[in-house]
């Protein structure tokens, strides 16, 4: 069975063709500045690398120049189109409607738009993706793997706001979590790589990248995680700001004279690491400036890491323990320095990090933590294609 994955930015599609069979991703590109004059398109095969200037309008263009690429004569990878049994669509926002995967029809294209007003930027590009295969690829089940879908076995204590409970009933403002597919797999392949059952294990994953989440996964299930209606709160990131005050909001807004576009601005693109640094959003560039003894880099390091912290014991809470911390995505896996400053405040907890270990281990499977922790600590890339890719053929096998 072949699987083509898919995931559509607004401006953007990320591709991978997968063999099932072995799971080897037979090709995979990344098609740039959609609808601009400029467009790109990076397409792998092979170990090889090809980049083409394409004007694509929109993403039935880009899809409809991708799919050529599957059978062009220079580097095939199938004979023919046929060959693909499906495509599986990666969907930010699936709101309290999909728990699951679901084979897409008018009814499930219907929901996606209902949840736009959860995700503006994300949710309407992927109902343009889906709406291209339908076009470019006729007859092909699409499959809808949510982001929203994994977290959907949570409590209600633990989504639940302390607002007002008729603007849950009127709007559907709860927790609704993030980076699903993501925790999903790393809980399973943590699982494999301990040679112990999924349901016997008590997790925390860290998926620290430019977007960041934690969630507490307990028998294989998402018992709490820290984003919530949107992928704005929680820990802080890159350049939004996580959790704070909501006061903080009201009161700049009064005294800037914002409207709510303007401070959505503020908390997704100008805070997080960035305003804290004064530098970057970008953990290297900070590391930088850290070994040149920058006072603030420093200062701002060690606050994004304790932020952290503080959510990964939040997290224990709701499970009553923690057998093992999983570090994953661009920081997760490429971060030593951060590791470590996180985990230095979880000591309380029998965390001890192996440090040379750990300053070794970039983007790749590796226990970190040292033999008399009393949790596991280790990292494991995240394969959220694979994850879909997954879901997709299981589903379509059913």
């Amino acid at each position: 069975m072949k699987i083509l994955v898919l995931n559509c930015g607004s401006s953007s599609l990320k591709y991978q063709l997968l063999d099932m069979d072995t799971e080897k991703v037979l090709c995979k590109g990344y098609f740039e500045k959609i609808g601009h004059y400029d467009s790109f398109v990076t397409h792998k095969v092979n170990g090889e690398k090809y980049r083409y200037d394409v004007i694509a309008r929109d993403h039935s263009d880009a899809i409809k120049f991708v799919l050529k690429q599957f059978t062009d004569p220079k580097y095939p990878v199938i004979s023919s189109l046929d060959e693909i049994d499906g495509i599986g669509h990666r969907v930010v926002h699936g709101g309290e409607q999909f728990a699951e995967a679901v084979i897409i029809d008018d009814k499930v294209k219907q929901g996606i738009e209902n949840a736009v007003k959860f995700a503006p930027l994300h949710n309407p590009a992927h109902l343009q993706g889906i709406k291209a295969c339908e076009k470019n690829l006729p007859g092909k089940p699409n499959v809808a793997v949510f982001d929203t879908a994994f977290h959907q076995t949570m409590e209600k204590e633990k989504y639940l706001y302390p607002i007002p409970y008729e603007y849950y009933e009127k709007y559907g403002i709860r927790k609704y979590g993030f980076h699903g597919t993501s925790h999903k797999y790393v809980s399973h392949r943590i699982a494999e790589l301990l040679n112990k059952p999924l349901e016997d294990l008590k997790i925390i994953n860290c998926h620290i990248g430019q977007g960041a989440s934690l969630c507490a996964i307990q028998g294989g299930k998402s018992v709490d995680t820290t984003m919530g209606l949107t992928p704005l709160g929680g820990v802080a990131m890159g350049t939004r700001s996580g959790d704070l005050d909501p006061s903080v909001v009201t009161y700049l807004m009064e005294k800037e004279n914002m409207n709510p576009s303007q401070m959505e601005f503020i908390l997704n693109k100008r805070s997080g690491l960035l305003a804290l640094s004064g530098i970057s959003e970008d953990n290297r560039d900070v590391e930088r400036a850290i070994a040149q003894g920058d006072e603030r880099a420093i200062s701002s390091l060690k606050e994004y890491d304790f932020i952290i912290a503080q959510y990964i014991a939040k997290m224990a809470v709701s499970m009553n323990g923690v057998d093992v911390i999983t570090f994953t995505a661009g920081v997760g896996e490429k971060g030593p320095i951060s590791r470590a400053g996180i985990c230095s405040h979880l000591t309380f907890m029998g965390v001890i990090l192996d440090e040379e270990k750990n300053k070794e281990a970039r983007n790749k499977e590796e226990e970190i933590s040292s033999i008399d922790s009393k949790v596991k600590v280790w990292v494991v890339p995240t394969n959220e294609e694979l994850m879909i890719a997954r879901d997709t053929a299981e589903l379509l096998k059913k």
